[in-house]
């Protein structure tokens, strides 16, 4: 029997290597697995704690569909939809919100970070977003809730805030399991730090040859003379190349890191290239895609149709279980 899986991504800027290698290339691997039942949906409406622009939104909404439509996801074997196509998602919220304890929200992390830190406007939005989010999840009953290590607290509260609701209104909702591959490692951007659009140390696996170079031309180095040995384990060129390349192409760069009289330019456009390989039948995949952007749209629709048929059921259930729907 298939296990139901279901993950978001938020559409808050250009997807990036971090964000594929990070969660898109194992969506991608369980759709294609034949022994998964996937749900993928962008998070239009989380986004809306950070982004305050609607042809921004919905331009970023619409490349976050393209991308995935272009790495390789198949609308006939993944239901992929758009959350606030999915009115369910809300009301369910608002009824989970009812039995959520304050408690539990005012520990997330990004709720203190904002008191903390300022590094958010507080908004109730940002405050109840564990609960949407616990909707999003629990809506569909999946087995699976593929995340980032820092990510696994959300799944936490998604499980207390069930755990509420079944307390009070009798067993209704299951306790989705956290997936967090252990295979999966940080990806270092261009500076060192983990990848992140925040830091602006991204590389944009869509983007033009040239933008493609310079990011990769500016990554981090240290000052370790041409001739010289190099230890390829302190090396942020050589991390991001270990993420793509085969096990002979690893040992093989290794080896003339250790050797010397290899310098990191050098490294760097092997590492483009193997960026040009890796993803040129995606680019050109997605160039074709751009040529019709109705295609996406209605991918979208017909993942929101399929999504709907779940969401309706499950809410329908909740419906009775509260006495609004005797």
């Amino acid at each position: 029997m298939k296990k139901r899986v279901l993950s978001g991504i938020q559409p808050s800027g250009v997807i990036h290597l971090g964000n594929y290698l990070g969660a898109m290339k194992q969506h991608i691997e369980m759709q294609d697995s034949g022994t998964h039942e996937c749900y993928f949906f962008i998070a239009d409406l989380h986004a809306l704690t950070t982004v305050k622009d609607a042809k921004r939104l919905a331009e970023m909404t619409h490349d976050v569909a393209l991308t995935y439509l272009s790495l390789g996801l198949d609308p006939e074997k993944t239901t992929f939809f758009k959350q606030s196509d999915i009115a369910e998602h809300t009301e369910l919220a608002w009824i989970l919100s009812s039995v959520t304890p304050m408690g539990l929200l005012e520990r997330a992390h990004a709720w203190k970070d904002a008191v903390e830190k300022g590094t958010k406007e507080k908004t109730v939005a940002l405050f109840t977003y564990p609960v949407l989010m616990a909707a999003d999840i629990l809506i569909y009953k999946p087995d699976l809730v593929p995340v980032g290590k820092d990510q696994k607290q959300h799944i936490e509260i998604t499980r207390d805030i069930a755990t509420h609701f079944n307390s009070h209104f009798g067993e209704t909702f299951n306790q989705p399991q956290e997936l967090t591959p252990e295979s999966v490692a940080v990806v270092p951007g261009t500076d060192g730090q983990k990848m992140s659009k925040s830091y602006g140390n991204t590389i944009d696996i869509f983007a033009p040859e040239a933008t493609l170079k310079k990011q990769v031309m500016g990554i981090v180095t240290d000052s370790t003379p041409v001739e010289q040995p190099k230890d390829p384990s302190k090396c942020n060129v050589f991390a991001l190349y270990k993420l793509l390349a085969t096990p002979t192409e690893i040992a093989a760069l290794e080896a003339q890191y250790k050797k010397g009289g290899f310098g990191y330019g050098e490294a760097k456009k092997l590492l483009l290239a193997k960026l040009l390989e890796v993803f040129a039948p995606a680019r050109k995949k997605r160039v074709e895609l751009e040529a019709d952007r109705g295609y996406v749209e209605r991918v979208l629709q017909m993942g929101a149709d399929r999504a709907r048929i779940e969401a309706r059921k499950t809410l329908d259930e909740v419906r009775k279980k509260i006495g609004t729907r005797p």
